[in-house]
């Protein structure tokens, strides 16, 4: 931790205080849990980890009612026994409180209440078959409004370096919350990436708002950070961050969810859809 030199105080570094893990298996221990036990390690944060069954990630409706879904699925009950080696084997790593619980509602409204009182999500991209992946797992993070991170297939790694940051910037409120929110991932990297894709005249719509400006805001919390210009078609902006974040060799892209409405990213294809389908390491997003 660095020290300021005006002031001679040392920074405050942020951290999650509350994480969740959407667990998909307990044995093994699911990548969204392995993942979050180390961030909650890292960080001394308090972890809950909710397990939901495959027929229950597939259906969609936030607004669908679990009485309701009960008469359609019967979802297994909570395991006294899972509750108790989850807690064990977190405490055994490093984490101080760590919950393990059961859902018995869609992936939508589970996410949505869970999120009320969690800092960060932790979700495997592929909980979610492909065919229903935009639809459902992009209501869930829309309507819980929740810090995301998303892993891609195949990732289980208990060290979760993410140490090479890649922050896709287009202006919006969606972009400066996904950015506030990563903080915590920010302060703690090596290196930083600002790739500035927004479009020209894009403060022109708010010139009566104070306007944000991510390198000072971040530089202001102690990270280092470059940046890039790029202006590529709307249409061609979730490859284009991909593409630079692979030519960093990033191990992290955060980005703003849903700048549009879900709407015109259906029609337009959409950088969130984009990434959401082709995205090789974790993406930390935000609506």
């Amino acid at each position: 931790m660095t020290t300021d030199d005006k002031t001679g105080v040392q920074p405050l570094l942020a951290r999650p205080r509350d994480i969740l893990a959407m667990a998909t298996s307990s044995d093994p221990w699911s990548p969204a849990v392995t993942a979050a036990i180390a961030l909650a390690a890292r960080w001394a944060s308090n972890l809950t980890s909710c397990y939901i069954e495959p027929s229950l990630r597939q259906v969609g409706g936030a607004d669908l009612e679990p009485s309701a879904l009960g008469l359609l699925l019967q979802p297994r009950g909570d395991d006294g026994g899972e509750r108790a080696a989850f807690a064990s084997h977190a405490h055994r790593l490093g984490v101080r409180e760590a919950v393990w619980t059961v859902t018995h509602a869609g992936l939508a409204p589970t996410l949505r209440r869970l999120g009320a009182w969690h800092d960060l999500a932790v979700l495997e991209r592929d909980m979610v078959e492909g065919a229903h992946l935009f639809d459902i797992l992009g209501e869930a993070m829309l309507t819980s409004r929740i810090p995301c991170l998303l892993l891609p297939p195949g990732r289980d790694d208990e060290q979760l370096l993410l140490d090479r940051v890649a922050i896709g910037w287009n202006g919006g409120i969606e972009a400066v919350r996904a950015i506030h929110s990563a903080l915590p991932f920010l302060q703690a990297a090596k290196e930083v990436l600002l790739i500035d894709g927004t479009p020209p005249g894009a403060d022109d719509a708010e010139e009566k708002v104070p306007r944000f400006d991510p390198l000072n805001y971040l530089l202001r919390h102690n990270v280092m950070v470059r940046s890039r210009q790029i202006q590529v078609p709307p249409h061609l902006a979730g490859a284009t961050l991909l593409k630079e974040a692979q030519g960093m060799h990033a191990n992290l892209l955060v980005v703003g969810a849903y700048s549009h409405s879900r709407l015109r990213e259906r029609v337009l294809g959409g950088a969130t859809r984009h990434m959401l389908l082709h995205a090789e390491i974790p993406v930390l997003m935000q609506h």
